[in-house]
């Protein structure tokens, strides 16, 4: 086939480099660059400062667009009203095909998270959609203080204690204290 091809095809033909077998390349629907995963991040973050919605807010960690510290209230009428919590989220390089990487920087107990922060939360991790945005996020994480999946704890301690509220409370509130005294 090579030689019906013109002599200078043919030369260049020779330097394509094919894929490693098995691996192909990422469909150009995937192909992200950071400028416009900073131009996303920029309007998800004008628009989460106009929704008004109570309870959430987030905003980039100085100047790098990428890294983001949150900031999440308890809803009323859960064991969490009147706390607030602190987060970070850090956005990879080919965002939003892949999750923020989002951990409680206050300490936080909950059955669905574990005593470094990490949180067990399906849209951030196998339900992820690049439809989901950081107010998304933060709504869910709300949500899920009010709400836990108690058949998928990190913390099997808060899920034992889940159904017993008054008593869930009282050490969740406790630890709460604690770890606002040590962080002073």
């Amino acid at each position: 086939m090579a030689g019906n091809l013109p002599q200078d095809v043919q030369q260049h033909s020779s330097s394509i480099v094919q894929p490693a077998a098995g691996k192909l390349p990422k469909p150009a629907s995937q192909l992200v660059d950071s400028h416009s995963v900073s131009r996303r991040l920029q309007s998800e973050l004008m628009s989460l400062m106009m929704s008004g919605d109570p309870g959430i807010s987030a905003f980039p960690e100085g100047d790098n667009i990428f890294s983001w510290i949150g900031t999440i209230k308890g809803s009323n009428g859960t064991v969490y009203e009147g706390l607030s919590y602190k987060l970070t989220l850090k956005f990879p390089t080919d965002y939003p095909f892949k999750p923020p990487v989002v951990k409680f920087d206050t300490l936080c107990f909950h059955p669905n998270v574990d005593q470094f922060g990490n949180i067990c939360l399906d849209i951030l991790q196998d339900k992820w959609s690049s439809a989901y945005d950081v107010r998304t996020v933060l709504l869910s994480i709300q949500s899920l203080l009010g709400e836990p999946n108690n058949d998928s704890p990190l913390n099997s301690y808060a899920a034992a204690l889940w159904s017993d509220q008054e008593e869930y409370k009282k050490v969740m509130r406790k630890q709460y204290r604690d770890a606002a005294a040590l962080a002073k």
